[in-house]
């Protein structure tokens, strides 16, 4: 019966397997790996032992590889070759100028927020790779305790033990009507007067929904709910089709057949904050983006 794990056993003496195997040679392995001759020929006899299988041949001073340890070779070095590149790779993600934030954001921030800061953070750090990644906040709150995200930009800001969040800006909520609406005459609006209209919303689950629900409560009703959707911009489509309204962050490009009134009560505004995962170390270049999106407090969104 061989350990509960070939790799554990087997991973330290890999190297020094494949070096021995290049030069078919034991002292020059050992003149190459740093190490003493006889310490060299007990490792490889202690990995022959636990295999329980002969990997070379022995002719004096000279090796060559068995049918096996041809096999054998083939693995390890494909192996060997895959280390390499894992940490390659996350030594390159961790480049100071060149390596990689992976930042999770908002539907709603995609089409001029977020580019808009990476622009400017790209200014002072040109090569900073970014993997960038659009969700609703409880998803991206997953995702960054799974270790997919280093940062997130939502809203709500959350409020967990194992979280930091801090708040960077606010944006305010419009009631969006359709254009043929009786209340599209009007420039200002108390949500208690929309209590008896069909609302579009985003699904339970995202953080939008849960802030309209609130300020519903707030005004006194429960919101009716004609449609649910995954996009605000899709609801705004919604609302110019005349099937509801909805309370919604403004848009990126003014979309016709809707008008969008201020909330004059309650105070309807949604808070947006960045969250990372509680004691996580960040990489230099998570490092160098956090503190630049807390340097943009208050002068985080195109459109308020």
């Amino acid at each position: 019966m061989g350990p509960d794990s070939w790799a554990a056993t087997l991973t330290p003496r890999l190297a020094q397997f494949a070096v021995v195997a290049r030069h078919e040679h034991v002292t020059r392995a050992a003149r190459q790996l740093g190490m003493p001759q006889p310490t060299l020929s007990r490792s490889l006899a202690r990995l022959e032992e636990d295999l329980g299988v002969a990997l070379f041949a022995r002719h004096g001073r000279t090796l060559s590889l068995t049918a096996a340890g041809r096999t054998f070779l083939a693995a390890v070095e494909r192996a060997l070759a895959d280390v390499d590149r894992a940490a390659e790779s996350v030594r390159a993600d961790a480049d100071p100028a060149a390596g990689k934030v992976a930042f999770g954001f908002l539907h709603t921030m995609g089409s001029e927020t977020v580019p808009e800061l990476i622009r400017a953070f790209r200014a002072d750090h040109p090569r900073v790779r970014f993997q960038l990644v659009q969700n609703y906040g409880e998803a991206m709150i997953e995702r960054l305790r799974a270790g997919d995200l280093d940062l997130c930009l939502t809203s709500p800001v959350p409020d967990a033990p194992d979280l930091v969040a801090r708040r960077l800006d606010e944006q305010k909520l419009r009631l969006v009507v359709p254009e043929d609406h009786p209340l599209a005459a009007r420039r200002r609006i108390r949500l208690a007067e929309a209590a008896a209209e069909l609302f579009v919303t985003l699904e339970p689950g995202y953080g939008l929904r849960r802030i309209t629900d609130a300020l519903c409560a707030q005004a006194g009703f429960s919101p009716k709910i004609a449609f649910e959707g995954e996009d605000p911009e899709t609801l705004r489509g919604l609302v110019a089709a005349g099937l509801g309204v909805g309370l919604l962050p403004p848009p990126a490009v003014p979309r016709p057949g809707v008008v969008e009134l201020a909330v004059t009560a309650p105070r309807a505004v949604r808070e947006i904050g960045v969250a990372w995962l509680d004691g996580h170390p960040d990489t230099p270049p998570v490092a160098a983006f956090k503190r630049f999106l807390l340097s943009r407090r208050g002068q985080l969104l195109l459109h308020r």
